[in-house]
């Protein structure tokens, strides 16, 4: 098993940990040349030696694939220590969605979750090891659930074939390594993968991001992978399936506020929804009043108000349903 990755990597410290390595192999060190022998024979002891030993030990193939991980995860940030406070007040598994992913997970006995959050969707019938990289979200797990370990998905800290199944809620968006991600629950499940993720080309088209917030649909196109590219990554027959919002949806991320405009005017909802907590304060306050404005002039109603009447709608909401044996 390769050295995961702390939930905040730094890139300093691992500098510093190859430039002690190449000490201790100049001096011979038993240990070390042991480590040189497994991760790097037949160089010689050299700083980029032992930045190429750190890297493979932790699951790289090079010096520059982990440098250029670590320094993407550091720029961005791990978003959910600064905007999960509150998370679980507005972000309440849905039952019906939680049963399509349920059923999507079968007969898998265990599962490893992938950016667990505060548990939504998780399983409760069943063993679950729940990685999360935010403090702040880990701590609004209900106490009835497993405590979450402190990991990232490009590095999950856990050996090969560690559950039946594995699973990534609405995480892969926050994400630095799309593809790196995938692998590792491709290495850690013996069976079965699941994902919940959103086909941004059709939530761009729901009245929220197309009217009012346009930026939005900009970003979730730049940060959702697009459906093809999973099923592609995901290397193993892959089913796509449509998962419907319904209008009743306690899950409040944006999507799902497609019939509720009013929602949108709530504070507190939009901290819950990475797009809004991310955006410029002005910007969104802009956007806001002019929705509010269109409630109260009946604009809204005018364009939108057959969606109140509908008992759920394809926002883009899919879920990937992978066989890996």
């Amino acid at each position: 098993m390769t050295s995961a990755l702390p939930a905040r990597p730094d890139l300093e410290h691992l500098r510093r940990e190859a430039k002690q390595l190449l000490q201790r192999l100049r001096a011979g060190d038993p240990a070390s040349v042991g480590r040189l022998a497994t991760h790097a024979p037949g160089l010689t002891a050299a700083l980029s030696t032992a930045q190429l030993i750190v890297a493979r030990e932790h699951g790289f193939a090079s010096w520059a694939q982990l440098k250029t991980l670590v320094s993407s995860m550091s720029s961005g940030g791990v978003r959910y220590d600064r905007i999960g406070r509150g998370y679980s007040d507005y972000r309440r598994a849905d039952p019906r969605i939680a049963a399509a992913v349920h059923a999507a997970l079968g007969d898998a006995r265990t599962v490893v979750n992938v950016g667990a959050g505060t548990g939504s969707y998780e399983p409760t019938d069943r063993p679950v090891i729940p990685i999360e990289p935010s403090t702040a979200m880990a701590l609004q797990r209900d106490p009835a659930r497993p405590p979450a370990v402190l990991g990232v998905a490009e590095s999950l800290p856990l050996p090969d074939g560690s559950a039946d199944a594995a699973m990534a809620m609405m995480t892969m968006h926050h994400w630095a390594d799309v593809s790196r991600g995938l692998a590792e629950l491709a290495r850690v499940a013996r069976r079965r993968i699941v994902v919940l993720t959103v086909d941004a080309e059709v939530g761009a088209d729901m009245w929220l991001l197309r009217d009012y917030f346009p930026e939005m649909a900009d970003r979730d196109r730049r940060e959702f992978p697009a459906i093809a590219r999973l099923v592609r990554d995901l290397r193993a027959p892959t089913s796509v399936i449509t998962v419907p919002v319904p209008a009743d949806c306690t899950d409040g991320f944006g999507l799902a506020l497609w019939n509720r405009p009013e929602a949108v005017l709530d504070p507190g909802a939009r901290a819950a929804i990475s797009g809004f907590a991310r955006m410029d304060r002005a910007r969104e306050a802009e956007g806001v009043a002019r929705l509010a404005r269109d409630l109260q002039t009946g604009a809204w109603d005018g364009r939108y108000g057959h969606l109140r009447a509908l008992p759920d709608l394809d926002v883009g909401l899919r879920l990937l349903v992978t066989e890996i044996s």
